[in-house]
C-alpha cells in the first residue's frame, strides 16, 4: 500500500502516517486508520480505486486540530467566499483543511482532495470516491451510536442510500442540537433523497 501512495501522491503511507499522526490526538488517529480501512473495503466492493480510497482517507482529518485562526488565515489567503468565516470546525476542516494539505504535504491531486474537502459537507454531485470518503468517516469501526449499524448495512448494499441515511441523520442531529445547517449539506440531502425516489 505505501508504494501505492508514493506513486499517487509522492509520500509513502509510513511517511503520511507520520504526518498525520502529528497533527492529532492519538483517539482521532485511531478514527481516521478506521476510515481509511473502511473507505479501502468499500472501494474494493464498488470498484473505485482502493488505493485513492484509502489515501484520501488517511488524509480527511488532517485539518481536524488545526486552531481556528490557521482556517480564518486560510480564508483570506485563498480569497475563498467570506461568509466560510461564519461557519466552524465542522465545515473547516474539510472545505478549507485542502488547502493545508496543499501546503504541509504538497499534495494536488484535484479527486483526492475534493473528496477531503467533501466528507463532512457532501454534494448533490459526488464521485464515487466522494460518497466512499463521506461514508466511510460515518461508519468506521470506532463509530458508536444509534443507528450505525443500520448505515454499516445500507453501504454494504447501496452506497447512495447509505449517503441518503448519513445526511438525514446528521442533519437531524444538528437540528435536535440547534446547530446551523452548512447550505451544501441540505444540499446532499435533497439531492440524494430525490434521486432514491427516481430509483
Amino acid at each position: 500500500m505505501s508504494d501505492a501512495y508514493e506513486t499517487l501522491v509522492g509520500h509513502s503511507r509510513a511517511d503520511l502516517l507520520l504526518h498525520v499522526s502529528q497533527q492529532m490526538s492519538d483517539h482521532r488517529f485511531q478514527h481516521v486508520l478506521g476510515v481509511e480501512a473502511t473507505a479501502i473495503t468499500l472501494a474494493q466492493l464498488y470498484g473505485c480505486d482502493p488505493d485513492m480510497a484509502g489515501l484520501a482517507a488517511l488524509l480527511h482529518d488532517y485539518a481536524k486540530e488545526l486552531p481556528d485562526q490557521v482556517f480564518l488565515d486560510l480564508i483570506d489567503q485563498k480569497h475563498l467566499d467570506p461568509s466560510l468565516k461564519l461557519w466552524g470546525n465542522n465545515i473547516w476542516h474539510g472545505v478549507i483543511g485542502v488547502y493545508q494539505i496543499e501546503k504541509d504535504l504538497g499534495i494536488t491531486n484535484s479527486e483526492i482532495l475534493q473528496a477531503i474537502a467533501r466528507h463532512t459537507v457532501g454534494s448533490r454531485d459526488m464521485t464515487l470516491l466522494d460518497k466512499i470518503v463521506y461514508v466511510a468517516d460515518y461508519i468506521e469501526p470506532g463509530r458508536d451510536f444509534p443507528g450505525v449499524e443500520e448505515a454499516r448495512e445500507l453501504a454494504r448494499r447501496d452506497l447512495d442510500q447509505a449517503v441518503a441515511y448519513a445526511t438525514a441523520r446528521t442533519i437531524a442531529h444538528l437540528a435536535q442540537k440547534g446547530i446551523p445547517i452548512y447550505p451544501q449539506t441540505l444540499e446532499t440531502y435533497n439531492a440524494y433523497i430525490s434521486h432514491l425516489k427516481k430509483k
